[in-house]
């Protein structure tokens, strides 16, 4: 029976500790999106704390400063989460070689661990677990601190992108806003020049926000900039271009609204919120008849060129502006981005419960 419960902590040491290797490596070196069920747990937990956090926070520069913290916060608890794992599970294999009392087996899982060196091992398979454990401790530490650069240069590369719509759209950024300075400086023939560069920008967010999910949550160094209201800016730019303006067709400003919409639903659907990827032309949005019209009017009272049937340019708008609505509206409530026109303002306020797990999914439906 001793034998039987012996090998029985031996394997489950063991499991726990190749467990959380594989959630590490799936989590930073895995190169494509996956959903990690101990990144996941850590992440919701810590963003539950932040939440009752910033409920006494009066202000969205106070919950905004606050939130700034929720994801290198998270990003530093989680390899002590696996650190912490991993050391049980070899205290449960020391202890199955010989080790003890439970105690001895701690400390000499943690001497290992963090290579401190003050507990002695007496056979090859203790040495075996020590030199093993040692080794995978380094390395844990390594794969965080050389990930590190790599989120950061993204974050950099995506905030200039971020400040640099500043200079069309002002602060929080509006369409109405970008179309009338680059009509103002006779500029809308440059949009045509712009749109490879977000379509780039998009595709890189893909990328970064899908591989290294810490990223999402990473604030804009300024309070009334985001990430996800800088996207729904560009697109609604680009909609009402390829929808109202009158001006000849670009193709590139299409391209770009699909490698926006495409970006944005991947990022949406890693967290596992339900969202219909082929909306229908004719399915609502958050934007309304009237709310449209209004703009049209700010655009044709600052002298920019409108196609003469509105009511037509509105289907339009809105065979374009279904396809991100939902998800950039999901992505403003998750990151809880400013308040701005036609995105912040109307967020969708996600549950605390971001990442759920494939069993959770089933059945839901889009709403």
């Amino acid at each position: 029976m001793h034998f039987i419960l012996r090998v029985v902590c031996f394997v489950v040491g063991g499991y726990a500790v190749i467990w959380t290797l594989t959630s590490a490596v799936r989590t930073f070196v895995l190169p494509r999106s996956d959903n990690v069920f101990l990144t996941r747990l850590v992440f919701q937990a810590i963003f539950r704390l932040f939440q009752l956090r910033i409920q006494w926070a009066k202000t969205y520069s106070a919950r905004d400063w606050i939130m700034g913290f929720f994801s290198p916060v998270a990003l530093l608890i989680l390899p002590v989460t696996w650190l912490a794992i991993i050391s049980l599970g070899y205290m449960l294999m020391f202890w199955a070689v010989g080790v003890r009392p439970w105690y001895d087996a701690f400390l000499l899982s943690g001497s290992s661990l963090l290579t401190l060196g003050f507990a002695s091992v007496d056979n090859l398979a203790e040495v075996f677990l020590a030199f093993s454990e040692a080794t995978i401790g380094l390395g844990l530490v390594a794969l965080l601190i050389s990930y590190l650069p790599t989120m950061f240069t993204a974050f950099t590369e995506r905030e200039a992108a971020v400040s640099m719509l500043e200079i069309y759209a002002s602060t929080p950024p509006s369409p109405a806003a970008m179309l009338k300075r680059m009509h103002r400086i006779h500029g809308l023939e440059y949009l045509s020049e712009i749109w490879k560069d977000w379509e780039r920008w998009f595709v890189e967010l893909e990328q970064t926000h899908t591989s290294l999910i810490p990223l999402v949550f990473f604030r804009s160094p300024h309070v009334g900039q985001s990430w996800v209201i800088t996207a729904g800016t560009v697109l609604d730019v680009a909609a009402l271009r390829s929808s109202t303006l009158d001006m000849p067709r670009d193709p590139k400003a299409e391209l770009c609204i699909r490698a926006g919409y495409l970006a944005l639903q991947n990022i949406v659907d890693f967290f596992r919120i339900p969202f219909d990827p082929k909306p229908r032309p004719t399915d609502p949005i958050s934007v309304t008849y009237d709310e449209f019209m209004a703009l049209c009017q700010e655009l044709a009272d600052a002298g920019v060129p409108l196609k003469s049937d509105l009511d037509q340019a509105w289907r339009d708008f809105k065979g374009w502006r279904v396809n991100y609505d939902r998800v950039l509206r999901v992505l403003a409530g998750l990151t809880m981005a400013p308040s701005a026109p036609w995105s912040g303002d109307r967020a969708i306020q996600v549950p605390p419960r971001l990442f759920l797990s494939k069993e959770e999914e089933k059945g839901r439906r889009y709403g």
